[in-house]
C-alpha cells in the first residue's frame, strides 16, 4: 500500500481539506488545485473530515425564539440556568442539540482557573455530551460519579460517562464502584460503609456542578429498558406515583422522592433538595414532559437544557 493511503496520511488530507473549506473559505475547485487532487477527491476528502469529527461547528448566535423560550422557563421553575435550543424537524429526538449546548457547560466550568468538582449522571444523554466535550487540560479539576459503573450483569455500564471525560480532559476522576442497584437495602447499608465508596460520596457532595439526565418512569422508562429495573419493579414504582428518575432515585409528580420500591436499593448520590450547587438536567422528548415537570417542580434540579419542542410542551403551549 503507498504512503499517500495509509489512514493517517488519508486523515490528515481530510483535515487539510476540511479548513480548506470551512474555514478558509475555498471552493471544491480551489482545494483541489491546492491539494493537487481531482474534484471529486476533494468531495470525498471534505466529506471525510466531517464523517470522523475533523472539524466541529458551535452555533454561539442567540436564537431569539429559543431565548425567549429559555426565559418562560426560568422565571416559571424558578432556574438559575437553562438553555433552549432549536428542534431538529428531521429528527425530533435527536441528542446532537442539548449534548452540544451541555458540553459547552461543561467546558465553561472545566476551562477555568478555580478549581471545580463535577459530578455526572448517566444515560444517552450525557453521553453524547461527553463526546462532544473539546479535549482540554484540566488536571486541577473533578470529576466524580453520582451513580454506580457496575450493570446488572457485573459488567461496566455503557453509559458511565466519567472515565471517558477524564481521558478528554485530563481532570482526576473519581468512579463510583458500586452497582446502580443492590440486592437489599441492608446490602447498599453494607457498601456505602465502604471507605473508598464513602470517600466517593462526600467528593460528589461538594460538587460545584452537577449534570444528570431525567428519565421516565412509565412503560419506556430506561431503568427497565436498559434492564436495571424489572417489569415487576417498574409496576411497582408506577403503583407508588412514580412519574420520572434522577440518577435511579425515583420521585413523584410533585417531585417528591419515593419511599420504598427500587429506592431502597439504589447507591447513587442522594439530591438535596432544594439544590444547593448548580444542578443541571438535559432531556427531550414529549413522554419525557411529565417526569421534567415533575424534576423542576420539586426542586433537585435548578438547571435545565431542552429543545424548542420539549420547553414548549412543559410550558403547555
Amino acid at each position: 500500500m503507498a504512503a499517500s493511503d495509509t489512514e493517517p496520511s488519508r486523515l490528515d488530507a481530510a483535515a487539510r481539506a476540511g479548513w480548506l473549506y470551512f474555514i478558509a473559505g475555498n471552493t471544491q475547485d480551489e482545494i483541489a488545485r491546492k491539494l493537487n487532487v481531482s474534484r471529486a477527491t476533494a468531495q470525498r476528502l471534505v466529506s471525510l473530515c466531517l464523517s470522523e469529527r475533523l472539524i466541529t461547528f458551535r452555533l454561539e448566535h442567540p436564537i431569539a425564539a429559543c431565548m425567549e423560550l429559555a426565559a418562560r422557563v426560568k422565571e416559571a421553575f424558578g432556574l438559575q440556568y437553562c438553555e433552549i435550543v432549536p428542534t431538529d424537524p428531521a429528527a425530533p429526538h435527536a441528542l446532537t442539540g442539548i449534548a452540544e449546548r451541555t458540553a459547552a457547560l461543561l467546558e465553561s466550568v472545566l476551562g477555568a482557573t478555580k478549581p471545580a468538582i463535577v459530578a455526572l449522571g448517566t444515560g444517552r444523554a450525557m453521553r453524547a455530551a461527553v463526546e462532544q466535550v473539546r479535549s482540554m487540560d484540566c488536571p486541577n479539576h473533578q470529576i466524580v460519579s453520582l451513580v454506580g459503573n457496575i450493570s446488572p450483569d457485573g459488567s461496566a455500564s455503557v453509559f458511565d460517562s466519567v472515565a471517558r471525560l477524564a481521558d478528554i480532559t485530563k481532570a482526576r476522576h473519581y468512579p463510583m464502584p458500586l452497582p446502580v442497584f443492590v440486592s437489599s437495602s441492608s446490602e447498599r447499608e453494607q457498601l456505602l460503609q465502604i471507605h473508598s465508596v464513602a470517600r466517593i460520596r462526600a467528593i460528589a457532595e461538594k460538587a460545584d456542578l452537577r449534570l444528570m439526565g431525567i428519565g421516565q418512569i412509565d412503560q419506556g422508562a430506561q431503568l427497565h429498558v436498559d434492564g436495571f429495573i424489572s417489569r415487576e419493579e417498574l409496576l411497582e414504582l408506577m403503583r407508588f406515583g412514580a412519574v420520572g428518575e434522577l440518577t435511579g432515585w425515583a420521585y413523584d409528580a410533585q417531585g417528591r422522592i419515593i419511599e420504598g420500591g427500587s429506592n431502597e436499593r439504589v447507591t447513587s448520590i442522594p439530591h438535596p433538595v432544594p439544590a444547593e450547587a448548580l444542578a443541571v438536567g438535559a432531556a427531550i422528548g414529549g413522554a419525557k414532559v411529565p417526569a421534567i415537570r415533575a424534576a423542576l417542580t420539586g426542586g433537585a434540579l435548578n438547571g435545565f437544557i431542552t429543545d424548542e419542542a420539549t420547553a414548549k410542551a412543559l410550558l403547555g403551549r
